[in-house]
C-alpha cells in the first residue's frame, strides 16, 4: 500500500512538473501566437464560433495582443511562486499582483484608458508583502553574517531560566543546610563555652584540691 500511494504520489508530481515544462516551452508561440489567429473583415477574431471584438481597442488584433502580455507573464510568475525554493519568493507576489490587475482592468473597466489606476491597488499588497520579505532577510542576514541566531538564543535563554529554577531551588536547600549546620555549631560553641567557663573550671580545681588534701589527711 505504500509503494503504490508514493507510486501515486511520483506520478502525480511528474504530471504536473510536465505540465508546467509544456507550458513554459510554449510561452513564446503563445505570445507570438496573436499574429496567426483568424480575423474577420471588421477586424473581430472568430475562433470555433467564438467572436471577440476589439472591446475598445481600434481591432481585436490589438486587444488579443494586449491580454497575451499579461497573461503569459501572468501565469510564467505564478509558476515560479509555486515552484520556487529561495526565500524571497513571497516578493513575487507584487509582479503577479500587477499583472493581475492589469488584465482585470482591461477585461471589465469601462475607461477607455488602460494601466493607469491599478498601481494603486498595489499598495497594500505592497505594504504586507515588502515588510514581511525583509524581516525574513534580516533575519537570514543576522544568523549567516553576523552569526546572531535569534531562536538559537531564545532557546538558550529558556534553558538559561529553567536552571535559574533549578539554582533557586538548589540555593534555597544549600542555604537550609547552611542554616542548620551553623545551629549544630552555635549549640557545640554553647556547650564548651558553658564547660570550659572560668565558674566551672574553678569549681573543678576545688574540688579537685578538696580530693588531694582528703587523700593526704587519710595518709598521715
Amino acid at each position: 500500500m505504500i509503494k503504490k500511494t508514493k507510486k501515486k504520489k511520483a506520478k502525480k508530481k511528474i504530471f504536473l512538473e510536465s505540465l508546467l515544462v509544456f507550458f513554459i516551452a510554449i510561452s513564446p508561440f503563445l505570445y507570438k501566437g496573436y499574429e496567426y489567429l483568424p480575423y474577420n473583415s471588421n477586424g473581430d477574431l472568430t475562433f470555433f464560433g467564438f467572436t471577440l471584438g476589439s472591446n475598445g481597442f481600434s481591432d481585436a488584433k490589438t486587444y488579443v495582443w494586449f491580454l497575451t502580455t499579461k497573461i503569459v507573464p501572468l501565469y510564467l510568475m505564478i509558476f515560479w511562486f509555486l515552484t520556487s525554493r529561495d526565500w524571497w519568493y513571497h516578493i513575487i507576489i507584487i509582479p503577479i499582483a500587477m499583472y493581475a490587475f492589469q488584465l482585470f482592468e482591461v477585461l471589465y473597466d469601462s475607461d477607455d484608458v488602460v494601466d493607469t489606476d491599478n498601481i494603486w491597488w498595489l499598495i497594500p499588497i505592497c505594504m504586507i508583502t515588502i515588510p514581511f520579505v525583509y524581516f525574513i532577510r534580516v533575519k537570514l542576514y543576522d544568523k549567516h553574517v553576523h552569526g546572531i541566531d535569534l531562536e538559537a538564543i531564545d532557546a538558550e535563554l529558556e534553558e538559561l531560566k529553567a536552571k535559574g529554577f533549578d539554582s533557586k531551588d538548589n540555593f534555597d536547600i544549600k542555604k537550609k543546610s547552611e542554616e542548620n549546620q551553623q545551629d549544630d555549631i552555635s549549640t557545640i560553641s554553647e556547650d564548651i563555652n558553658e564547660k570550659l567557663s572560668t565558674g566551672n573550671l574553678e569549681n573543678i580545681f576545688k574540688n579537685v584540691q578538696n580530693r588531694i588534701q582528703g587523700w593526704l589527711q587519710l595518709k598521715s
